[in-house]
């Protein structure tokens, strides 16, 4: 049964009326006189992984012109933990040039989005993802989206068991219907007199109120901001062998300005569940929002807001119903950072080099063939791309006897660790934003590293250069990259305007908290000095930066996103 309260929203009739995801996606991308899709199949669309969107660069220009905006679409894969094959990356790589904007973008869930590609090559581009064993079923929509799981093996054996639960749980997840390979892959449609009863076992017609996000981590590194997942899954180890998880529900960043019934969110942990019942804990707890979650205000229907409406108790007690079956208490753990650690490391005699992408853009700049480079990569490395959720990039599984032949080609194209950079940019992150994203308030991807370079001048006046603090920018409150978990977290209001925050933890267990209002470039960077040179001076040992601005009373302290505007 599902819970409605209020008039529906208009997504859910848009739902009501797909079949199970078909709607009219068919005829429309049939249609050739116009590059677009229709608004109702534009929002279906994204079931299939795909969001429609326009240059907007040049959409004024096309306007006075009277040409219909420069339509296009961006797909996003599926790929759980964010592993693919060489076969794969050359596979991206390929269509990237083939059909989209001749770039990549790794993006904060460690996977794979392509811009540009024009109405009439979607279904080539799926295609030819498919042939290569990818696929888009439910990268985007009110479903379950791509799971995540920590990327650098520390531990080699436990970073593989991880990965193997968590694309079990990815695949338990997956809607059911066949309107994808209907549709894409040309299918053929069997029709089932039982139908609406089997079709989606798990999700029902209407699917779920909003996304759903599902994260691992692997202590001590909270890569993957498990905090701000709908629902983690913290790994437990004991003398190294994985003992199973500790269950953390209701995390989130989005939220809305000038909303303050609306904000990010710290997930919060509720017990423990050994390693063969995570499908189990998993299912429930989707099914629990899927009944409760808000149906009519989809700026209220994220799984945080279900959370803190009903209470954790609440939620325990029904997920302990629905599995039949308590889940334990929960287990001592311990996060350091949130961050990659870049260059080689060694694990169980395999090497695996975590590469700096800066802000996940994988296209040849000036100077700096970084695509190319990671192409001739791909023809000769026999092991695995892991994408961090940091938007960087591990070539993994190294046998030693090819590492040389990856360092030569690294030292050939000057591909980068990162370590020449100042901390603060390694440890950089922006959505996309302009010009593709019809979300976004201001510039992100494009402007942050600006921006950094004039921040980094003054960390040197300060003498922290080589100090780690976490930065981050989002074109818009949507939150792709994550800003309210930087110790410096900047939400666009306006072109050329933020929202600048202060004071989340290093290791993603607070949020930050608004400091300055609507400001741009001159008054961030007159705003940020003093705060540095002050911290340069009177920082404990170890201290970082959002810790200090607390201690010294610029924010107050936040650890639950109710007192988030308060």
């Amino acid at each position: 049964m599902t819970d409605i309260k209020g008039t529906p929203s208009e997504m859910e009739v848009i739902k009501n009326q797909t079949n199970y995801l078909r709607g009219n996606l068919v005829e429309s991308f049939a249609e050739r006189l116009t590059a677009s899709i229709p608004d109702d199949d534009g929002k279906l669309l994204k079931f299939h992984g795909s969001y429609m969107q326009d240059d907007r660069d040049i959409r004024n220009e096309r306007n006075q012109q009277k040409l219909e905006p420069a339509y296009q679409f961006m797909i996003r894969v599926r790929l759980p933990s964010g592993i693919a094959t060489s076969h794969q990356w050359l596979t991206m790589d390929k269509l990237a040039n083939t059909y989209g904007n001749g770039t990549l973008k790794l993006t904060t869930r460690q996977t794979f989005q392509m811009h540009g590609i024009l109405k009439w090559n979607m279904k080539s581009t799926i295609q030819e993802m498919n042939h290569a064993l990818m696929d888009t079923i439910a990268a985007c929509g009110d479903v379950n989206r791509n799971v995540m799981s920590t990327s650098n093996p520390y531990q080699s054996d436990v970073h593989s068991e991880v990965y193997e639960i968590s694309r079990r749980l990815s695949e338990h997840l997956l809607p059911k219907t066949r309107a994808y390979h209907e549709i894409w892959l040309d299918e053929e449609k069997v029709i089932d007199s039982n139908e609406a009863e089997v079709v989606e076992p798990i999700y029902g017609h209407l699917y779920l109120p909003r996304k759903f996000k599902i994260g691992f981590a692997i202590p001590p590194a909270n890569d993957v901001d498990i905090y701000s997942q709908d629902l983690g899954f913290i790994a437990i180890l004991e003398n190294g062998n994985l003992q199973g998880f500790n269950v953390t529900v209701g995390g989130g960043m989005g939220m809305t300005h000038g909303d303050p019934t609306t904000y990010p969110q710290l997930a919060c942990v509720i017990g423990f569940c050994p390693p063969e019942k995570v499908n189990a804990v998993g299912e429930k707890i989707l099914t629990i929002q899927r009944d409760y979650g808000n149906r009519s205000e989809r700026k209220n229907a994220r799984f945080k807001y279900t959370v803190d409406r009903l209470g954790l108790d609440w939620i325990k007690e029904e997920l302990n119903t629905r599995l039949g079956w308590e889940l334990e208490a929960e287990r001592p753990f311990h996060f350091e950072r949130n961050g990659d650690r870049y260059g080689w490391i060694e694990s169980d005699g395999k090497w695996h080099l975590t590469l700096f992408i800066e802000n996940g853009r994988v296209k040849d700049f000036d100077g700096y063939p970084l695509m190319t480079g990671l192409r001739e990569i791909a023809h000769i490395h026999t092991g695995e791309f892991r994408l961090t959720a940091n938007q960087n990039l591990i070539i993994s599984n190294v046998l030693e006897k090819n590492k040389k032949n990856i360092d030569a080609l690294v030292e050939q194209y000057g591909l980068t660790d990162g370590k020449e950079n100042s901390a603060l940019r390694r440890n950089s992150m922006a959505c996309v934003a302009l010009p593709t994203c019809g979300l976004a308030m201001a510039e992100a991807e494009r402007y942050l590293p600006v921006l950094v370079d004039k921040i980094e001048e003054i960390l040197e006046q300060a003498g922290l250069r080589d100090e780690e603090i976490i930065i981050r920018m989002s074109g818009c409150p949507n939150s792709c990259s994550r800003p309210a978990l930087g110790e410096i977290g900047f939400i666009g209001k306006a072109p050329g305007k933020y929202n600048m925050y202060l004071g989340a933890g290093f290791a993603g267990d607070r949020l930050n908290k608004l400091y300055r209002e609507n400001i741009g470039e001159e008054e961030i960077l007159a705003t940020l000095k003093p705060i540095f040179f002050r911290y340069g001076k009177e920082r404990y040992d170890n201290e970082h930066f959002g810790d200090f601005v607390v201690r010294a009373g610029y924010v107050a302290p936040v650890t639950s996103g109710l007192h988030f505007h308060s």
